[in-house]
Formats: C-alpha cells, sequence, structure tokens
C-alpha cells in the first residue's frame, strides 16, 4: 500500500545531499539536513528547508552517529530518511533502526544489505543464482594450503581480496606459487586493520579487465529491471575516475545477458530499490560477478542523462510503496553520457587528498547536455575529515564523440584555485587518443601514466613576464580611483625623463622572480590565460594548469612573520592530535613538536634548531588551517640550551 512521503531527512552531506534535495522539493516533499560543526555553512544545509546540527566534525562523531540522526528525523517529524551513499548508506544496523522508529529508509531491506555485506557470502548467493563468477575460492577455510589448491586449480596469477573489504585494501597479486605465502600474509595483515577482519578469497586475476556495471531497480511489488550500463574502468587507486553509459563497444546481446544476469542477483536477495551490480569484462566478451552496492552509486547522473530519468524520484516513489513506472522494453536510451569526478588531490602526489579553502571556484556553464552536480560554493573549505571531491561534470551527446568534446569544453570552463586538484589530470584523459578510441580496462592510468602524469614544466620568462604584466594590469588604482583621466589612478611606472617601467617581485610556488615591466605595456599571452585575481592572488592557467601568483613583501619576510624553514606553521589543514611540549621546555633540533592529522595521515612539527619553546598556539583536539602557526621557539646558543 502506498504512503507518500511528506518530510525527508537527508543522513549526508555535499553534493549528493544537494542532489537528493533538488528532487524531493520537485515534488513537494519538505526536506530536512543534518550538518557536523565544520559543515555549518555548508550549501546543503541551506538548501534544505530545516537543518539539524549534529556536533562533532570527523564523521564518527557527526554523520555515522546512528542515534543523533534519528534523534533529528523524530524532532523535524521525518517519516523517511535518504542515506545517499557512504556514511551510513549500507549499514543493515542502520536500516533497522529505522524501521523500529517507524521510518521509511529509502533503500534496500536490511537483509539484503547483510547478504552482500561480505563478500564471500556475496559470491555464494550469486553462484546459486546462476551470475557468472570469477574463478576463485571464497569459503571458509583459511590455511595456506587450502589457498594453495585454490590458486593451483584456478591459475595464476591470482588476486587475494579481503572478504569485508574495498578500496583496494587488504588485495594482493601473486603472479607465482611462491608469492602466495608472503602476499596472503600481507593481504591479511592489512584487512585485520583495516576492517578488523582477515577472512580472505581468492581470485583469478583477469589482465586487462573492464568494470562494467548495471544499474538495476527493483519495487515492492516483485518488479525488477535494469537501466543498462555504465563503464568505470579508468581508476586510480581502485577508485572510479571517469564513468560513462553506455559502456563502448558492448554488443546488444552481452548488454541483454548482463542485465539480465544483474536483476537475477537483485532478485535473489529479494532487493528493493536503486542498487548496482558490478562486474568484470574480458577482453573475449565474458563477464564475472565481482559485488553489488546495494545503494544509490555516484555516477548515476550518466545513467540519468541516457534514459531521462530522475532514479532519486524513483527511490523516493518506491520507498513509498509506489511500483516502477516502467517495464524492461520500455527503457530509453538515448545517446551517450560521460562524468569526471573533480577531486581535491593531488595526482602528481599519488593522487593524496588535499584540503583547504577554495579561493577560486567556477562551474562549467549550464546548458543542453551540460550538467554539474557540486555542494560547494567559492570560499567554501574542503574539510580533511571527508571525502574531498569537489564536484561531478557531466556531458551529454548524441555520440560519444560529442559527449566527450562537450565534456572538455565544460572542463576547460572549469577554474579551481586554492586547493590542489585533479583537473588538469582529467583534461589529459579526455585528450588521449586512447580514450578517444575507447581503449578502455582498468589499467587504462597506469598504461598512460607518461601523458597523463608529466612532470610540471619550469616556469618560463614568457610566463613571468605575462604574469607580472597581469599582476599590473589588474592592480588596485590608487587613491583617484574616482577620476580616471588622473594620473595618479594609473599604476604604469612612468616617471619624468625615465624609461616608465614597474618592478613587481613575484612569488609562484618555491619559485620567485624579480620581474622588470617595461611601457608600452606589452601584454604577452604565450599560452598563459588569466583566470580571476583574489585579493593578492592572481590565478593563471599555462599548460593546462593552473598557478598561483602572490606579491612578495620583503620588508614583511625580513621581519618574520611567516613561518620558517624550521615547520612551526600547520603543513596542511587538520587537527591537533598531540601536543608534545610545553612553553619553558628546551628543546633539541629535530625533536618531534606537534602531531597534525588530515584525512588519517600524521604529520609531525619538528624543531628546526635547539632552542626553548616559548609559546604553543594550539592544543590536541583543535582544528588548524594550513600556514597557522602552532609553535613558538626561542633559538639559544647551545651553551644556554
Amino acid at each position: 500500500m502506498s504512503k507518500p512521503i511528506t518530510t525527508l531527512l537527508i543522513a549526508n552531506r555535499g553534493e549528493i545531499a544537494c542532489r537528493i534535495i533538488r528532487t524531493a522539493k520537485a515534488l513537494g516533499i519538505v526536506t530536512v539536513a543534518v550538518y557536523s560543526d565544520a559543515d555549518a555553512q555548508a550549501r546543503h544545509t541551506r538548501e534544505a528547508d530545516i537543518a539539524v546540527a549534529l556536533g562533532g566534525t570527523k564523521p564518527a562523531d557527526s554523520y555515522l552517529q546512528v542515534e543523533k540522526i534519528i534523534a533529528a528525523a523524530r524532532s523535524t517529524g521525518a517519516d523517511a530518511v535518504h542515506p545517499g551513499y557512504g556514511f551510513l548508506s549500507e549499514n543493515a544496523g542502520f536500516a533497522r533502526r529505522l524501521e523500529e522508529e517507524g521510518i521509511t529508509f529509502v533503500g534496500p531491506p536490511p537483509a539484503a544489505i547483510d547478504a552482500m555485506g561480505s563478500k564471500s557470502a556475496a559470491k555464494s548467493l550469486m553462484e546459486s543464482a546462476g551470475v557468472p563468477l570469477v574463478p576463485g575460492y571464497h569459503g571458509q577455510a583459511q590455511d595456506l594450503d587450502t589457498f594453495r589448491s585454490a590458486a593451483e586449480r584456478i591459475g595464476y596469477p591470482v588476486l587475494l581480496k579481503a572478504a569485508a573489504g574495498g578500496g583496494g585494501k587488504g588485495m594482493k597479486v601473486a603472479e607465482r606459487a611462491e608469492d602466495l605465502a608472503d602476499a596472503l600474509d600481507s593481504a591479511k595483515r592489512e584487512a585485520l586493520s583495516a576492517f578488523a577482519d582477515q577472512q580472505m578469497l581468492v581470485e583469478k586475476y583477469l589482465l586487462a579487465p573492464r568494470h562494467v556495471e548495471i544499474q538495476v531497480f527493483a519495487d515492492q511489488h516483485g518488479n525488477c529491471l535494469y537501466l543498462h550500463e555504465r563503464d568505470c574502468s579508468i581508476q586510480r587507486r581502485h577508485q572510479k575516475v571517469v564513468e560513462e553509459a553506455p559502456a563502448p563497444g558492448l554488443s546488444a546481446q552481452l548488454r541483454k545477458e548482463m542485465g539480465e544476469a544483474a536483476v537475477r542477483a537483485a532478485q535473489a536477495i529479494g532487493y528493493v530499490g536503486a542498487g548496482t551490480v558490478e562486474f568484470l569484462l574480458d577482453a573475449r566478451g565474458e563477464f564475472f560477478f565481482m559485488e553489488m552496492n546495494t545503494r544509490l552509486q555516484v555516477e548515476h547522473p550518466v545513467t540519468e542523462a541516457i534514459t531521462g530519468l530522475d532514479l532519486v524520484d524513483w527511490q523516493l516513489r518506491v520507498a513509498a510503496g509506489e511500483p516502477l513506472p516502467l517495464q524492461q522494453d520500455d527503457v530509453p536510451l538515448l545517446g551517450h553520457a560521460i562524468e569526471v569526478r573533480l577531486y581535491a588531490e593531488d595526482p602528481e602526489g599519488g593522487f593524496l587528498p588535499a584540503s583547504g579553502q577554495l579561493s577560486l571556484y567556477r562551474e562549467a556553464a549550464a546548458g543542453p547536455g551540460r550538467r554539474v552536480d557540486s555542494g560547494v560554493e567559492q570560499g567554501n573549505t574542503i574539510s580533511p575529515f571527508y571525502d574531498p571531491m569537489i564536484a561531478k561534470v557531466i556531458a551529454w551527446g548524441e555520440t560519444r564523440e560529442e559527449a566527450r568534446l562537450r565534456l572538455l569544453a565544460m572542463l576547460k570552463e572549469t577554474a579551481v584555485g586554492g586547493v590542489k586538484t585533479n583537473l588538469a589530470f582529467l583534461r589529459r584523459i579526455l585528450s588521449t587518443p586512447a580514450f578517444a578510441n575507447a581503449e578502455l580496462d582498468t589499467g587504462f592510468i597506469d598504461r598512460h601514466a607518461q601523458a597523463l602524469l608529466p612532470d610540471r614544466p619550469a616556469l618560463t620568462d614568457a610566463f613571468w613576464a605575462h604574469a607580472a604584466q597581469t599582476y599590473l594590469d589588474t592592480s588596485t588604482r590608487l587613491d583617484r580611483s574616482d577620476d580616471p583621466a588622473s594620473p595618479w589612478s594609473q599604476t604604469t611606472g612612468w616617471r619624468m625623463l625615465a624609461a616608465p617601467q614597474a618592478l613587481l617581485h613575484l612569488r609562484c610556488g618555491a619559485e620567485d622572480r624579480l620581474c622588470v615591466i617595461a611601457a608600452p605595456p606589452s601584454t604577452p599571452h604565450h599560452g598563459v590565460k588569466m583566470l580571476a585575481r583574489r585579493g593578492e592572488v592572481l590565478y593563471l592557467e599555462w599548460q593546462g594548469d593552473c598557478y598561483e601568483v602572490t606579491k612578495v613583501d620583503p620588508l614583511a619576510e625580513a621581519a618574520g612573520t611567516q613561518a620558517g624553514d624550521g615547520g612551526l606553521a600547520a603543513p596542511m589543514n587538520g587537527s591537533i592530535v598531540r601536543v608534545l611540549v610545553a612553553p619553558g621546555q628546551p628543546v633539541q633540533a629535530g625533536d618531534a613538536l606537534i602531531v597534525v592529522e588530515a584525512m588519517k595521515m600524521e604529520h609531525s612539527i619538528r624543531a628546526p634548531y635547539a632552542g626553548r619553546v616559548s609559546v604553543v598556539f594550539c592544543s590536541e583536539g583543535e582544528m588548524v588551517a594550513e600556514g597557522l602557526v602552532l609553535v613558538e621557539l626561542e633559538e639559544v646558543s647551545d651553551d644556554a640550551a
């Protein structure tokens, strides 16, 4: 029996929260946002009709607090909760608690979540349902001899995987029999550390496979269908970067076989709602079940683009008890769509996540075939506590090539400053001949690493000349901005009886340059494009990358107002996990003073010289911004120390 949803709490944040709010409002549903202390000013809290504070900053203290979220639902009269993805979206215990409270969970039944929670158990279920599996072993016996026998049966190379794992943790490849014991021990250690569970499985390691997934949807009346497939082969650190639909190069028969297998998988566990069945597809056209994600996927917009459907709308209607609005034969397939994930991360530094303030943020213009899903605005901070995805950029076209070119154009319109991003990396992926020719597999990035991750070029004289001229041209006018004709409103450096010129001491990254600008302005371009000027920072694009140029103040530097080489300032946004010193304490060069944590990585602030701690500006548990001075040292002589 249908029971319409009137008030929906979104137990998530960022772009997915904003995206759910958009559809819910279109359906006339009252929306409730929850937020941590770090997200008090976040976009999703403003776009919702009601916002409830959870407190805390880390996920464990906020978005993973089941009882706080249920209390927020009760206090606002929410009759349904949408979990988005991540956080509690695949937490069967959370779904059960909502059931106990009489609150609708916009997702599958808890039993279905449990069924797919363990990779080993899921594979057993899929085998019973006739879903093709990668040859391997996923039983209970965990001794080396069992794994050795299985590996010999399926043939090397083999892939060892944590049964409770994800994100590449607890995953090792054994190329030969003599590698197996060490690989198994290493994978078990990682699995125990990451998931508190060292149960392992072993599979045939497929060479150059594609990652192809099927979007399935089921209602409470026994109906289930598939909404075509997506290719998600381009990944880094076992996480997706580029997704597209439909998957290029698949025959109609193969699409049908994969879709029907995915439906069997969903029906085998009594699935309800939106889910994704993920397969590995080898070069011979054989596909094998990998896992099922019992939630809405990050990449769902490409499916929406090729079907013209709103999957969140379907989720809400199915959760309210309505039947699916279409039969399988009625599902549209329109053109092609490609999505890229714009992350705050450092591709050249192993794709480590970055955090900081978005001092510059400009999205591509909306329009036909153009979509940007984001949860941020210029001036927002990318927190070290949450996923560093900034936005999803999606393009649709009548053909794959039209979608590719449109997406490239959108990325060229996008500008981000203040944090490192993968924007230039994404542009390079879309520009490679291999991507244009749909030569896709999970080794794409490694195979094309030289083209995708080139060394940053040295800054040329032409770059500095353009930077200096642009900095001068965009500098604030002097005292007579009310009179453009006044000579005092100009910054040309004109002087009597001498050639007009200006001197600018600029800095870009770790490099300084004293620039002499002669008049008349040469306004050189040399492939350098101005993105924006924000205060004293000039943002330039050169050879596909964003560069931040600032003016150096020699007097301030001489006065020592910036943190010295000793590293007494926070190297990144993060939280103080340990304060190891107190005022008055003597220290030696190299002693650890403060430990900062960001995105589960620790960094020690060490004394650059022997001295005595004069002031400690932080305390344990405190959030600090990059560049903030944490400790002040008084240098003392060796005798005094």
